[in-house]
């Protein structure tokens, strides 16, 4: 049922024609390490927009993995994508979808389809500043949960709910080498509130490759039994840009 929601992202994806010149960063992270603990961590982004008259279109994959001496710790991949019209050089209206798996969240799945206005505070070519605000509508479903000694807890179950979503995008040039990018997005349901919020300083090597240090909080206000509301992650990757 929840693979329906999918064609929502792949349709927004599609609105551009395939000629279309895109842009945009790959970014990649790994660490391994052996001998009295063996560990393994990777993650990968891709963010790619095109602009064409008074649209824009971007789409965005994200994923995680992470395993230690006793098996895998995380494991999350992220699909969105977001179709903007412009009604003035500083407003513009948007459609946006969002869809997550994580195996170590206690969530299924997530999903949310969104519309609103966005605004851009700053738009100047060391600074953007942009945020957007609208109403959603979030699915998601829960995975069983279980104690130490194997016995459930709670079943899992699949929810909708009415959301409110927002982002505030910040991007700004310190140096002619060094930019420190912010990203934050919230969506408050009823029953659940979602936010994350992603900070990176990032260092040019050259025209193409750059270094990034990021520091990332994901919360959700209500988890399923035996999980945590707050997840952190610091990365260190490289950085591609697509020109």
């Amino acid at each position: 049922m929840h693979l329906k929601l999918l064609l929502p992202v792949l349709a927004l994806g599609a609105v551009t024609p395939a000629y279309a010149e895109w842009t945009g960063t790959g970014e990649a992270g790994l660490v391994i390490s052996s001998g009295n603990t063996e560990t393994e961590t990777a993650n990968v982004k891709v963010a790619m927009a095109h602009e064409k008259d008074k649209w824009k279109n971007a789409f965005g994959l994200n994923a995680l993995y992470a395993s230690d001496d006793i098996g895998t710790t995380a494991q999350r991949w992220e699909a969105l994508t977001q179709s903007d019209y412009n009604f003035s050089p500083k407003t513009f209206w948007f459609g946006a979808a969002r869809y997550e798996d994580d195996r170590f969240s206690g969530f299924d799945y997530q999903a949310t389809l969104s519309t609103g206005l966005g605004r851009k505070f700053i738009d100047t070519e060391r600074t953007q500043f942009i945020g957007t605000a609208g109403v959603g509508y979030k699915v998601f479903e829960t995975r069983d949960a279980f104690d130490d000694a194997g016995v459930l807890i709670e079943e899992g179950a699949r929810e909708d709910d009415i959301v409110f979503r927002g982002t505030l995008d910040f991007e700004h040039q310190l140096t002619e080498s060094t930019s420190v990018i912010d990203k934050f997005i919230v969506e408050a349901g009823a029953d659940n509130t979602f936010y994350q919020n992603d900070l990176a300083l990032q260092v040019k090597m050259t025209e193409i490759l750059a270094l990034a240090v990021g520091y990332s909080v994901r919360h959700n206000s209500d988890p399923p039994a035996g999980f945590k509301k707050t997840d952190t992650l610091t990365t260190v990757n490289l950085v591609y840009e697509i020109k």
